[in-house]
């Protein structure tokens, strides 16, 4: 069997044993404060694999997308065109901004047709971010076939603005016998399994690459943004022979670094980490996935218990340098009050419904003022992982199963275990409109499992 058909019909992952690409960047032009981008969804053919050439949808022809950079306080407008044969959308994951820059279902961009996104990152927003497709039951579709791309905003007084940066876009994939992307009907048995745990796949991609290579030198310090673009799949993060230096996930930077062994990263979150070279010149170390049960006793995959290799961090045989200092207060996270919330909501999570129900989009679920402060309170139900994400509106978690959560952090999805509970608080301030939240889970988000809140 040649490499091709090895491939394809195992789902076989092969070290390609190349440097991690750096993806392609876009500033959005020299006007001061403000930035303007052209992002177009077309099909594209690419080498997902070495030697197998694949049939995907990619902005700009790229998969993943361009990163796009942009500050605080930029005026922002992205020119998205859609050259698909289906309705699609850009959502920014994550974002604060006007209800009709949001990307979601309520605003389709048909075939042939373009649509200005304009918003500006407020002051404070300064994180990792996200954008991906988020048409009505298609997101996971479209993301499967390679729509997604990496958002940096940056603050102007930037604390880690001296450490040398790596973004990791973290996504996973396989392939049928012919080598196409493997999307079964939803009726078949593969599909049903796909719709329950939310579809995965046996190739592993950092910045579209498997297994690829990232250089370090002893005593130097790296900031790595890490995004979780995965259809369905959890990874639990550990690098061999280090420990990780947790100092921002969703919305930006914690107030101080809380140094860990691991990280679980749900889909669609995002964290940034300081990796410190703390190992001799001509080491090697893993980045890996360790095994991590979301899943439900009856399509829980054969294989969930393996550790998954990401990348390689390759120390590089020059003699070490000075270790870096690193600050002790990165920036102030103010926490909300609870008690200043006028409400609570309790969102209870079963299988493919939120309270009961499956999405209707001429329904508003929850119903709130402009400017409102409330308690939502998710309840999982069931025997599998859920990650909860609300869009247009950052919160902070209060507690998980009643335990206080150790410091205030802005967050847009939170991971919400099996037969457990979460509480966080969120403020709407800004922007009325229609909002969605829902599974992120994209197989349970295009069955339903989704929601609209209303803000006026």
């Amino acid at each position: 069997m040649d490499r091709r058909s090895f491939v394809a019909s195992t789902g076989a992952v092969l070290a390609t044993a190349i440097a991690v690409p750096m993806l392609p960047r876009r500033a959005g032009g020299h006007a001061p404060g403000r930035r303007q981008f052209d992002l177009t969804a077309r099909p594209v053919r690419r080498h997902l694999l070495p030697g197998v050439e694949v049939d995907m949808f990619g902005y700009n022809g790229q998969v993943p997308g361009p990163v796009l950079e942009v500050f605080e306080g930029d005026e922002v407008t992205v020119h998205f065109e859609n050259h698909l044969a289906e309705p699609s959308t850009i959502h920014w994951h994550g974002l604060h901004l006007p209800f009709e820059a949001d990307g979601s279902p309520f605003r389709p961009v048909l075939p042939g047709e373009s649509y200005d996104y304009n918003f500006t990152p407020a002051v404070g927003s300064a994180g990792t971010y996200w954008y991906h497709p988020h048409p009505h039951a298609r997101a996971g579709h479209q993301v499967a076939m390679g729509l997604a791309g990496a958002l940096i905003v940056r603050a102007h007084d930037d604390p880690l603005a001296t450490v040398p940066e790596q973004l990791l876009v973290l996504t996973d994939n396989r392939l049928d016998s012919e080598a196409r992307i493997d999307l079964p009907e939803p009726k078949t048995p593969a599909g049903r399994i796909d719709l329950e745990n939310g579809r995965e796949g046996p190739l592993l991609f950092v910045n579209g690459v498997l297994q690829p290579t990232l250089s370090i030198r002893s005593g130097e310090m790296q900031r790595w943004r890490v995004v979780n673009a995965s259809a369905a799949r959890s990874y639990r993060l550990a690098l061999e022979g280090h420990t990780l230096l947790h100092v921002g996930n969703d919305g930006g930077l914690f107030e101080h670094p809380v140094e860990v062994a691991e990280i679980l990263l749900s889909p669609s979150e995002r964290i940034e980490v300081l990796i410190r070279g703390t190992a001799a010149p001509g080491t090697v170390a893993r980045l890996q996935s360790l095994p991590y049960d979301r899943y439900i006793p009856q399509t829980r995959p054969a294989d969930w218990n393996q550790t998954l290799d990401l990348l390689t961090l390759a120390y590089s045989r020059e003699p070490a340098v000075p270790p870096m200092p690193v600050p002790e207060r990165l920036r102030v996270v103010t926490p909300l009050d609870p008690a200043a919330s006028t409400a609570t909501r309790v969102m209870s999570l079963s299988q493919g419904l939120i309270n009961g129900r499956r999405m209707d989009p001429d329904r508003m679920d929850v119903v709130a003022p402009l400017g409102a402060t409330e308690i939502w309170q998710i309840e999982n139900l069931v025997g599998m992982d859920h990650p909860f994400h609300l869009h247009g509106f950052p919160f902070q978690v209060l507690d998980r199963n009643g335990v206080p959560e150790p410091f205030p952090s802005w967050q847009d999805t939170v991971n919400v275990p099996k037969h457990e509970q979460v509480r966080f608080i969120v403020r709407y301030d800004d922007y009325p409109g229609k909002w969605m939240f829902h599974c992120h889970i994209l197989d349970h988000e295009d069955h339903g499992m989704m929601g609209v809140l209303e803000v006026r």
